[in-house]
């Protein structure tokens, strides 16, 4: 079973889609070309795919793009293809952070819609540019918060948003690897390089990378918005440039209380993204580890288990799920749930008309909180957390 995205249309037509970044030796690139094709909606037809034209042109050979729709630059890709009649009608950037901003915008210049990679930016300003941009090109723009994906995420949301827990009080997301334990950057790993380096990364280490996964997730499922937060940015490996440590109190708006911990230092944890919200009927529990369950208190009665497609599933889960329940679903869909949004917003703004009410993707708005949050997180660190806004 695929999620269905052609109905905005009448018919059905792979999107033509190009890449900027992700050639050879990079994961990201890797996984969203996989999460492009899972339900049959993209066709990956052109490539700016490494910052050295040799290396972009030989990942662009192994992946079967026509050699004169592989191009060493992305501001050249951007011209070209703008100019050709079957030219990309979106983009997905997957390069590290510093270049977010510069190749989004020479595509929306362009007239091509963009998927882009997490942070936005790296800087609040550069990010409202971007948003501004977006409005002015009046352009589909997605950004690859891949949790909010999940079948058992969508059911939280809407469980939220339903009343289930009555008014919101706690908030608490924990995104945990271990994985920068060791200065592994110092061996010359590309992944750890690039994300240890504020030129390339930006002004936040961990925050930027994993925080800010947490802190969409948090917002999205809770459907709350921020107000103020105290942050302590630790940096425990010697000679790294930038946090390897999060631990950040959160006061949203309404009197809602919370806490992040993101950590690349946590021994002994993989990929520990977990939820907790909790209201005044009743309690959520997700992790990503196990992704299809979901479990509900409510107040004062047994805890219970939600599956995806068991009994007590919401449609909002249905309408994102692939496979009967009992049949795991994880990380790769989660990300193809978001290109699956994507294509169907891109169908509708071809068509002229708005997409279905149902369509949720994380949009350049959500990436430029993203951006407030790492920027008042530095900010309230530097001051030896100190309490501050969200907005300057």
């Amino acid at each position: 079973m695929a999620i269905e995205a052609g109905n905005e249309t009448g018919g059905h037509r792979r999107i033509r889609l190009g890449m900027v970044g992700g050639g050879q030796g990079a994961f990201i690139g890797g996984v969203h070309r996989i999460a492009a094709r899972i339900d049959d909606q993209f066709e990956l037809v052109a490539g700016a795919l490494a910052s050295e034209p040799a290396r972009a042109m030989a990942s662009a050979k192994e992946l079967g793009i026509a050699a004169d729709r592989a191009y060493g630059g992305y501001e050249e890709m951007a011209r070209a293809e703008a100019a050709r009649a079957d030219g990309i009608e979106a983009v997905s950037i997957v390069t590290p952070n510093h270049m977010h901003g510069p190749v989004a915008k020479a595509f929306l210049e362009a007239g091509i819609h963009v998927i882009c990679d997490k942070p936005l930016t790296t800087t609040v300003t550069e990010a409202e540019e971007l948003a501004a941009l977006v409005k002015k090109t009046g352009k589909v723009f997605v950004v690859t918060h891949n949790y909010a994906g999940y079948p058992m995420i969508r059911q939280a949301r809407a469980m939220v948003a339903n009343g289930d827990l009555g008014e919101i009080r706690l908030v608490q997301a924990e995104y945990l690897q271990d994985w920068l334990t060791e200065r592994l950057e110092a061996t010359g790993q590309k992944q750890a390089a690039w994300r240890t380096d504020p030129a390339r990364s930006g002004a936040g280490g961990c925050i930027g990378d994993i925080g800010t996964h947490a802190y969409h997730l948090a917002c999205f499922v809770s459907g709350l918005e921020l107000d103020e937060l105290l942050a302590q940015l630790s940096t425990f490996v010697p000679g790294r440039l930038l946090d390897d440590d999060v631990q950040i109190l959160l006061r949203w708006k309404g009197g809602a209380k919370g806490m992040l911990w993101a950590s690349q230092v946590a021994v002994g944890n993989e990929n520990g993204l977990k939820l907790r919200v909790h209201g005044t009927r009743g309690g959520l529990e997700w992790a990503q580890c196990d992704p299809n369950y979901l479990w509900f208190t409510p107040y004062g009665q047994p805890k219970q288990l939600l599956t995806r497609g068991g009994a007590g599933a919401l449609p909002d889960a249905g309408r994102v799920s692939r496979v009967p329940s009992g049949h795991p679903e994880g990380y790769l869909e989660g990300f193809a749930t978001i290109y699956a949004e994507a294509a169907r917003a891109i169908r509708a703004a071809t068509a002229g008309v708005k997409p279905d009410p149902a369509v949720i993707y994380p949009t350049v708005h959500d990436g430029l909180a993203g951006m407030k949050f790492i920027d008042a997180a530095v900010r309230s660190s530097a001051a030896n957390g100190a309490w501050v806004p969200l907005d300057r």
